[in-house]
């Protein structure tokens, strides 16, 4: 016995899933471009706006942003990085990857960006998003006239929007990404072996940059998020407890594995955060299906090893909302139909440095001789080899990638 057709039907171009930065981003860029859009989110307003997340762009996405008038607080209250510190046997060597490239890292949690592409959409362009949604489902993606539906938060009411495109940027645990069955496409997973202990501390930064703390005790990490806030992260067994690292054992580790001669004693603070990522990656490909076009952390994961995920979903996200704008604007559907693959080449890129990344911060501490040894040649290569340091900065930094 079927169900009764769910009321009211509406029905737009574009239904967008989820309000992270891929989901908002094309939400924004269509709203200017007056393709019609509905953005639909799980959560709250204030949950997406709190939710603590990744905090370094790219300065080629904080660029695209510009462009298209979405990085003006962004750019005003961001501290900008144009190096970083590595830590190691007792000493410290700064790497000035802008000297060699000409871009930086801008410190702007995700958090902040999600608040002001979400005002930007909802409050200035006056876009459709609808928060708190119910049991999201997608129906018909294979033909020409998919359906998504969800049930009203307030009333209880099923509903369903009739549309042509769904974009799928509700992220890792969303409902889009099992839409690509086995059948359709594969699933590419790598699993790092590790632990990290991620931590927000209410305390100043201790340092003008990123540092990186390689150690046979295990990698640690200095991230500053704000002039109160900074983040750190300790190397833990996979799977750990969070709840075996209480504030004093937390401190005693991070001062171990990052003091150094030279460099100012680590300020302390109480642990507002405290959660074990288990590091591992993901990649779905091909990331569309049908009329479904997946986004961001719905259609890869790549662990926080060098900051890669967010500037991934806003790369996603521009050449999907380009791709979109030319569909509608001209007919022209071939950004559409390359839309994956123009996103995988960049994917696969951050993907392959974030894992060769990983061996340099990882090998000293995995308890094999041999992998601690050639994660000191990459650091020396790196430190000591200008060709080795340019190649480094464009990966870091995310310049002169492939799409």
């Amino acid at each position: 016995m079927t169900s009764p057709t769910p009321t009211p039907v509406q029905r737009v171009p574009v239904v967008i899933v989820g309000a992270g930065p891929a989901g908002l981003t094309i939400g924004n860029i269509l709203r200017a471009a007056s393709v019609d859009c509905v953005v639909l989110e799980t959560e709250s307003r204030e949950f997406i706006e709190q939710r603590p997340r990744a905090g370094f762009i790219e300065e080629w996405a904080v660029r695209a942003l510009r462009e298209r008038g979405l990085a003006d607080r962004l750019v005003e209250r961001a501290q900008a990085h144009s190096e970083c510190e590595f830590r190691t046997g007792g000493e410290r060597h700064r790497f000035r990857y802008a000297e060699l490239t000409g871009d930086r890292h801008f410190v702007y949690p995700q958090p902040l960006l999600v608040t002001d592409l979400v005002r930007e959409y909802a409050d200035v362009r006056g876009g459709d998003i609808r928060f708190g949604v119910r049991d999201v489902a997608l129906h018909g993606i294979d033909g020409d006239r998919p359906s998504v539906l969800y049930t009203d938060p307030v009333t209880g009411e099923r509903r369903r929007i009739d549309c042509e495109i769904i974009a799928g940027c509700d992220g890792a645990r969303g409902v889009t990404r099992t839409y690509v069955t086995p059948d359709q496409g594969t699933v590419a997973r790598y699993d790092y072996g590790v632990g990290w202990l991620a931590l927000l501390a209410e305390a100043p930064p201790s340092s003008d940059c990123v540092v990186f703390g390689v150690s046979p005790r295990g990698f640690a990490a200095h991230m500053a998020r704000s002039p109160q806030v900074t983040r750190y992260y300790l190397e833990v067994a996979p799977g750990e407890d969070p709840e075996n690292w209480p504030h004093e054992r937390v401190w005693s580790e991070l001062h171990a594995r990052l003091a150094v001669n030279g460099a100012p004693p680590l300020t302390e603070g109480p642990l507002i955060e405290k959660r074990v990522l288990d590091m591992h990656s993901y990649v779905v490909e091909p990331m569309t299906y049908g009329r479904l076009f997946l986004a961001g952390d719905s259609a890869h994961l790549v662990a926080p090893i060098a900051a890669k995920g967010m500037n991934l979903a806003l790369h996603d996200a521009l050449l999907l909302a380009d791709g979109l704008i030319a569909y509608y604007g001209t007919g022209d559907g071939s950004a559409l139909r390359g839309y994956s693959a123009a996103c995988l080449a960049r994917v696969w890129e951050y993907q392959e440095f974030s894992r060769w990344f990983a061996e340099l911060l990882h090998g000293p501490s995995s308890g094999e001789p041999f992998r601690a040894g050639s994660a000191g040649a990459r650091l020396r290569r790196i430190l000591g080899s200008p060709a080795a340091a340019a190649a480094f900065a464009d990966s870091y930094i995310g310049r002169n990638i492939v799409g």
